[in-house]
C-alpha cells in the first residue's frame, strides 16, 4: 500500500472527529512557548508594577492576534509540505535571501538571549547559582530536549515540551489565585490607552514577547514535520481539509493557555506589585512574591521560570536552524547550532548586565522583527499560486493587514519616542 493511501485512510471519515482531533494536537502548543517564554516573564511583571492594570489591553489585542497568525503559519506547512522559509528561500533572489537570513537570525538571537537569560536566573532565584553558570545549565539541559527530537520522534519531542508547558502554567498563576485582581481594575486595562514614552517602550515589548516572530518561522515547520514530512506525498482536498479543522482547534487552544498565563502574569504583577519600589525586575518581583504569598508560591513562581527557559531555548534552537536550512539550504546539527548560539547569553550575564533589562530590550528587538515574519506570511498565505483554493478570504486578509500596520505602527511611534529631540530649554 502506497503511503499516499494510507494518509488518505489515516485522515479519512473513518476515523472517529475527536480522534482526529486529538491526532493534529501538538505543534500549536510547541509554538505556543514562545510565547511564554522569560522575555514575556520580565516585560508583563514589569508592566504591572510599574502601570498596574493600564497595559491589559496590549496583551488581550496581541493574544487575538498571535491566534491569527500562527494559524496561518501552521496551515501553510500542512497545505504545501514545506516550511515559511523554505518558501521564500525559493522565491527570493540570493543576495535578498541572505538579507532576509540575516534580520532573521538576530531576531532568532534577540530571542536565544531572553530565553537563556530567563533560565539562569531561575537558576540563582532557586539555587543562587552564578548567573553565567546557570546559562551554562540551562544551555545543556536544553540540548537534551533537543535530542528527543533529532533521534526519536516529533511526538516526543512535543509531549516533553507540553508538559514543561504545564509547569509553567501551574508556576505563574499559582500566585494569582491566592491575590485575586481587582476586577474593576482588569475592565479599565482594556481601554487601548498609553501614560508616557516609558508605557510604549513596553507595550512594544509586550507585543514582541507575545507576537514572536521565530514563532511565525517554526510554526509551518512543525505543522509540516507532524503531518507532511515528505512534501511529494499527496493529500486530498477532504484530508487537507480535516487537518485544517483540527490545526485551528490546536492553535486555538494552545494559544488560549498562552494567553491566559501572560494576562495572568500581568495581573498578578497589578495585585501584588504595583507602586512598590525595586519589583519591576524579575527578581524584585521574586522577592515580592514570596514575601506576600509565601516562600512556597515564590518557589513554584521560580520553578515556573525554569520550566520556561528550558522550554523555550529548545524550541528556539529548533526555529534558528528551520531559518538557516530554509533560507541557506544549510542544515547544522540542532545540539551544535544550540552551543554555538549559547555564547551571547553567557557573554552577557559575565558583564554584568541587568538581567531583567536585557530581557525587555531583546523583546523590543522582537518587535521589530515581527514585520519581517509577518508581511511575507501574509502574501504567502493569501497566494493561490502558493496554497491554492486555501487561500485568505478577504475578512481575514484584512484582518491580517490591519494586524501588520499596527504593528509597523507601534514601531514607529515607539522610534519617535525615543529618538526624537527632547523640547528645547
Amino acid at each position: 500500500m502506497s503511503r499516499t493511501v494510507k494518509a488518505t485512510e489515516r485522515l479519512s471519515g473513518a476515523t472517529p472527529r475527536w480522534a482526529m482531533l486529538l491526532g493534529t494536537l501538538g505543534p500549536a502548543f510547541v509554538a505556543s512557548v514562545a510565547y511564554v517564554d522569560p522575555g514575556n516573564v520580565a516585560a508583563n511583571l514589569t508592566a504591572g508594577a510599574r502601570y498596574s492594570y493600564l497595559l491589559v489591553w496590549v496583551l488581550v489585542f496581541a493574544n487575538a492576534m498571535a491566534m491569527l497568525i500562527q494559524y496561518q503559519s501552521a496551515k501553510l506547512g500542512v497545505v504545501t509540505g514545506r516550511t515559511m522559509p523554505e518558501i521564500l528561500g525559493r522565491r527570493l533572489r540570493p543576495a535578498a535571501r541572505r538579507l532576509y537570513w540575516a534580520q532573521a537570525e538576530v531576531v532568532a538571537l534577540a530571542t536565544d538571549l531572553a530565553e537563556v537569560v530567563g533560565g539562569a536566573l531561575a537558576l540563582h532565584l532557586l539555587f543562587h547559582v552564578p548567573l553565567p553558570l546557570g546559562a551554562v545549565i540551562v544551555g545543556a539541559v536544553s540540548m537534551a530536549i533537543l535530542a528527543i527530537q533529532d533521534f526519536r520522534t516529533q511526538q516526543r519531542f512535543e509531549l516533553a515540551i507540553v508538559g514543561l508547558l504545564a509547569v509553567i502554567t501551574i508556576g505563574f498563576l499559582t500566585g494569582l489565585a491566592l491575590s485575586p485582581p481587582a476586577p474593576s481594575g482588569v475592565v479599565a486595562g482594556l481601554l487601548p490607552r498609553f501614560d508616557g514614552p516609558d508605557s510604549v517602550l513596553l507595550a512594544a515589548s509586550m507585543l514582541g514577547a507575545t507576537v514572536m516572530p521565530h514563532a511565525i518561522y517554526v510554526h509551518s515547520a512543525l505543522a509540516r514535520d507532524r503531518h507532511r514530512s515528505d512534501p511529494a506525498e499527496e493529500f486530498t482536498g477532504a484530508a487537507i481539509r480535516r487537518l485544517l479543522r483540527g490545526t485551528r482547534v490546536d492553535v486555538v487552544v494552545a494559544l488560549g493557555v498562552a494567553g491566559v498565563v501572560n494576562i495572568g502574569m500581568l495581573l498578578l504583577a497589578a495585585s501584588t506589585l504595583a507602586g512598590e519600589e525595586g519589583t519591576d525586575s524579575i527578581e524584585g518581583a521574586h522577592a515580592a512574591i514570596q514575601s506576600a504569598l509565601g516562600p512556597a508560591v515564590g518557589a513554584i513562581f521560580a520553578v515556573g521560570l525554569l520550566a520556561s527557559g528550558l522550554a523555550s531555548t529548545a524550541v528556539g534552537a529548533y526555529a534558528g536552524a528551520t531559518i538557516m536550512e530554509g533560507l541557506l539550504e544549510r542544515r547544522i546539527p540542532l545540539v551544535l547550532r544550540r552551543s554555538i548560539t549559547l555564547i551571547p547569553s553567557i557573554v552577557v550575564l559575565a558583564l554584568g548586565v541587568d538581567p531583567t533589562w536585557s530581557l525587555v530590550v531583546s523583546q523590543v528587538v522582537l518587535s521589530f522583527g515581527i514585520p519581517f515574519a509577518l508581511i511575507p506570511l501574509i502574501r504567502l498565505g493569501s497566494s493561490k499560486s502558493v496554497v491554492g483554493e486555501y487561500a485568505m478570504r478577504l475578512p481575514l486578509a484584512i484582518a491580517s493587514w490591519t494586524s501588520a500596520a499596527l504593528v509597523v505602527a507601534l514601531n514607529i511611534v515607539l522610534l519617535w519616542l525615543t529618538f526624537a529631540p527632547g523640547p528645547q530649554g
